[in-house]
């Protein structure tokens, strides 16, 4: 797993910095037909076609893989038989097999390799890959795809690189230091896998031209204070002007430092304590 770069042999060669996915299985492996869905893609419209998220449209054709977050297949040793490229996520998806032939795709975490074995479930060893509830999980323990809920499947660090640290257990209750820095309480029923996920080396892709984008589905933006004052609050002014006043979105929102939290949000008392600012 490393990120490959290129000679200048063109404008975007000279910044294009890529994953060489070389942890990846064989290329010609194709996704386990059984777990793939169709994708319905939007193109940013609402059930009545009108636009509610721009610059959404285009884009290369993708596959769902449909992804075990629960991991409830409690007692049986799975064997990783394929580490696979996702299209939808940044990080990759690991094929599991179980004793009686029923495959999974999990998030692979980092050092998963084909041919290890993954278990789930009370009195799962303390291994990369294996998921457990939070009590049963010693404190200083890297941990991703962790459920909010019992039983709801992982919702937390599931984005390549990440992960979480269990700080301390107190009661019904597991500190989890989060990707962000916030700590957060956990009920201790709630399962996680251990380990961080894998394709560490992601934030260090660079897209390097707009084609790119394009293929990903994500169209062009123009900047705000190019625009004309009808068209954003930011824009207007004579020669070259950087607003003016406060940077804020399209609509007048704030764009640095306000918080957009609601105050009263029900699960704000599940947080020790918030992300350095």
């Amino acid at each position: 797993m490393g990120v490959k770069s290129f000679r200048p042999f063109s404008p975007a060669l000279r910044w294009t910095a890529i994953s060489d996915f070389a942890e990846l299985s064989p290329r010609n492996k194709k996704p386990e037909k059984s777990l793939v869905e169709s994708i319905k893609r939007s193109g940013g419209r609402n059930s009545h076609g009108r636009m509610t998220s721009r610059r959404r449209g285009g884009g290369h054709k993708r596959k769902y893989r449909i992804i075990d977050f629960k991991r409830d297949k409690r007692g049986a040793d799975g064997r990783v038989v394929a580490i696979e490229y996702d299209p939808n996520r940044t990080a990759r998806i690991a094929l599991i097999e179980y004793p009686d032939k029923e495959l999974r795709y999990i998030l692979a975490p980092a050092g998963l390799t084909v041919g290890m074995v993954v278990q789930s479930g009370p009195g799962s060893e303390i291994q990369t890959g294996n998921a457990l509830a939070l009590r049963d999980i010693p404190l200083g323990t890297q941990v991703h795809n962790i459920e909010m809920q019992p039983g709801h499947g992982g919702k937390v660090a599931r984005t390549a690189g990440g992960y979480g640290i269990l700080m301390a257990k107190e009661g019904r209750y597991a500190h989890v230091k989060m990707p962000s820095g916030e700590v957060r309480l956990f009920q201790a029923e709630c399962y996680a896998t251990i380990g961080q996920v894998g394709n560490i080396e992601h934030e260090n892709i660079s897209i390097g031209k707009a084609g790119r984008n394009r293929w990903l589905g994500r169209r062009p933006a123009s900047r705000a204070v190019a625009k004309n004052p009808v068209d954003h609050p930011m824009g207007g002014g004579e020669g070259r002007s950087s607003g003016g006043r406060q940077p804020t979105s399209r609509s007048g929102i704030l764009a640095k430092g306000y918080k957009t939290r609601r105050k009263k949000k029900h699960s704000s008392k599940y947080i020790v304590s918030g992300r350095p600012r």
